[in-house]
């Protein structure tokens, strides 16, 4: 579908999206190469060693943001928790026992959204939310963002996204990262 006239959504399933890899993976280098974040090539082949067994989960969906040309403009990907899912302890400060129970189902993990700099600020990041979100049967959304990314961070709190804690991703890093969670009910 055509939006705006500039950008086509394409939603993806997990085999789909191992199949459009490489434009994932441009947009994730470009964007998070950027401050604050300043991605490194092996953080970069670090991130996308990992996304196979990501998109092999039954949950996993994504969408891929098209200019007319082809040429990919923007990402969102993600998929539901698992009972197990190590997300919430490794937050700082822990929170109750009902906000991190986890069925499988209860919430969705919004892994990745990127946007390239020429496509920001027309509404992409908005509609990749969107088509991400549409037809997810999860009560909540929880993320993480860095809190130097304040474009981003603004973005989600206007979409009604609510910082809950803090947290180091994979336990590394010195940089602490905002969790936010969206109620979906």
């Amino acid at each position: 579908m055509t939006w705006q006239g500039i950008v086509a959504m394409e939603h993806m399933d997990g085999s789909a999206a191992v199949r459009a890899v490489d434009a994932f993976r441009l947009i994730y280098a470009e964007v998070f190469a950027e401050p604050p974040y300043g991605e490194t090539e092996d953080g970069v082949a670090a991130a996308f060693r990992r996304f196979p067994s990501q998109a092999a989960r039954s949950t996993f969906r994504a969408v891929l943001a098209r200019s007319g040309e082809g040429e990919p403009v923007g990402m969102a990907y993600g998929c539901a928790l698992d009972p197990d899912t190590v997300w919430w302890d490794e937050l700082a400060e822990p929170v109750t026992d009902d906000m991190r129970r986890e069925d499988g189902r209860r919430t969705f993990g919004l892994m990745e959204l990127a946007v390239r700099g020429p496509w920001r600020g027309r509404g992409v990041a908005r509609r990749l939310h969107e088509t991400l979100l549409d037809g997810v049967v999860a009560e909540q959304v929880l993320l993480n963002v860095h809190p130097g990314g304040e474009a981003a961070s603004a973005a989600y709190r206007a979409w009604g996204y609510r910082k809950i804690g803090e947290t180091r991703p994979w336990g590394t890093g010195e940089d602490r990262y905002d969790v936010m969670l969206l109620d979906l009910r």
